[in-house]
């Protein structure tokens, strides 16, 4: 049914100044500034070689405008949603459909960039019950889509390594990801150094790492933190610091063959791990 993460999400108080954070952090610049007008949002986009990753911000009145206001005004700035692609959101529907899911009517999306050029997408709000909890969008581009720009400078960030997700019910989750949303389920381990459950969902060479821990107060999953790709971590490390981004130092990773290093700029509202393979 999908075909991969398209894009996460990210809630901004102030687009000027996260967009600034960002490109310090990605190296790069947004490719797509702009606004939707029906939704009472703008945007700056970054992309990358598997997905891309959009700030989102109010601009005026409208559902998007309510969305972001009373994520920030909930949980602060950080990861509001996640959408994933899908080649036909028609069958998409259907799919859904013969598994006893009614996702109601696909919606017609129009973004308007800076330089007046228009992006158009269809989509489909998946109802937060299925989700448990999270802000989930299908999309069908009908326009095409944010290419990646290649960069040869190996300090650059590459890709989505992984997104993670906290939630308290594992088992659910499976039900959800794996027999709901077809996404393959590559491991399910329990972790005896802090009692809980990882699982990871894998699609498109990208993760969805899912860390389950028992919690009777909390019903809902929740967007937590993502870890991005680099080639080259020394000088990824180095770059940030000489552009004033706190980080920690470069550490094995738990993963074999890795290398890792930590975001601890207060200026960041999501959790952000490096990551080099080897």
């Amino acid at each position: 049914m999908l075909k991969s993460i398209d894009h996460l999400i990210l809630a901004v108080d102030d687009l000027s100044i996260s967009k600034i954070f960002y490109s310090d952090l990605f190296g790069f610049p947004p490719i797509w500034e702009g606004v939707h007008k029906g939704l009472g949002t703008k945007n700056a986009i970054f992309s990358f070689e598997n997905m891309y990753l959009e700030l989102l911000t109010k601009n005026g009145d409208g559902v998007g405008a309510t969305f972001v206001d009373n994520h920030i005004k909930l949980n602060g700035e950080g990861l509001a949603g996640i959408a994933l692609e899908v080649i036909d959101i028609n069958k998409a529907s259907l799919d859904f459909a013969e598994k006893g899911i009614e996702v109601g009517e696909y919606i017609n999306g129009e973004g308007l960039s800076s330089s007046k050029k228009i992006r158009t997408w269809k989509s489909l709000y998946l109802a937060k019950e299925l989700t448990r909890g999270i802000f989930t969008i299908l999309i069908e581009h009908t326009s095409e889509k944010i290419l990646y720009k290649h960069t040869e400078d190996s300090s650059h960030i590459k890709r989505l390594d992984h997104v993670v997700i906290n939630s308290n019910d594992p088992d659910g989750a499976i039900k959800l990801y794996r027999d709901i949303y077809g996404i393959r389920l590559a491991l399910d381990q329990f972790m005896k150094d802090w009692g809980g459950r990882m699982l990871f969902f894998r699609i498109n060479k990208t993760t969805i790492e899912l860390v389950g821990k028992p919690d009777s107060k909390n019903n809902k999953d929740k967007l937590w933190g993502f870890a991005w790709s680099v080639d080259n971590i020394e000088q990824t490390y180095n770059r940030l610091i000489k552009s004033g981004i706190e980080v920690s130092e470069v550490r094995s990773g738990r993963k074999a063959n890795t290398l890792v290093c930590s975001i601890e700029s207060k200026a960041s509202p999501v959790p952000t791990l490096l990551i080099q393979h080897f």
